[in-house]
């Protein structure tokens, strides 16, 4: 997880300055409650991602299901609708869940590690990942799932830590430290990635019933 810089002690801080696309600005202010948090993302300016995007996609679902999905950033269809995981991709993940007895508007709040598409649909940026960081930590404070499903590898590497693929993160529960808690994690491919390969669906289903056996289906209490 990216922990936000502190400076050490004992050293003078330098001179505030105006974050720029190739520099990063200081950590946002602590988001107390989940309105604070969307406002913070819709207004958001920390990379230059905000100079392309038509809108930010902050997630959908609903935010007491016991499920966090993440995903990697939004598309061009997620970007012209403000929603996660739409289109193609979307009905796919729709199937993945329904084949498991999950429903999406009720069993799952869905996100993504990047709030605003990428040009081109390429492939996130490592600064781009860690200035969004601080939004989907406090997402997941707030949301304190029982379990987090994680869809593709720049997810599965931001939330983990790790330059591991998705075929060695795979079949098998992670822990996410979050407060005094460790959430279970399951990686799995990206519903796109998918599209593009359906010969690894059936990997993927496997790891849908590793998630349906190892991820609570009731919220933590509390």
């Amino acid at each position: 997880m990216v922990q936000p810089a502190s400076a050490s002690p004992g050293t003078r801080a330098p001179a505030p300055t105006t974050p720029t696309a190739t520099q990063p600005g200081p950590p946002p202010p602590a988001l107390v409650d989940w309105e604070s948090l969307q406002a913070a993302v819709r207004s958001c300016e920390r990379c230059g991602l905000c100079r392309s995007r038509q809108q930010t996609v902050f997630g959908s679902g609903s935010p007491s299901a016991p499920w966090l999905i993440v995903g990697e950033a939004p598309g061009a269809e997620e970007d012209l609708r403000g929603e996660p995981f739409v289109g193609q991709a979307g009905r796919l993940l729709d199937a993945m869940l329904a084949a498991i007895g999950l429903d999406r508007g009720r069993d799952v709040f869905i996100t993504n590690v990047l709030k605003c598409r990428p040009p081109g649909n390429r492939n996130p940026e490592p600064d781009e990942v860690a200035r969004c960081a601080p939004f989907l930590r406090r997402q997941i404070e707030l949301l304190a799932p029982s379990g987090i499903l994680v869809m593709g590898r720049f997810a599965a590497q931001a939330l983990l830590e790790t330059d591991a693929s998705v075929a060695g993160l795979r079949n098998r529960v992670h822990r996410y430290a979050v407060g005094n808690a460790e959430l279970p994690l399951v990686v799995t491919y990206h519903p796109a990635y998918l599209l593009r390969n359906p010969a690894d669906k059936a990997k993927a289903w496997a790891d849908l019933c590793l998630a349906l056996a190892r991820l609570p289906r009731q919220r933590p209490p509390g």
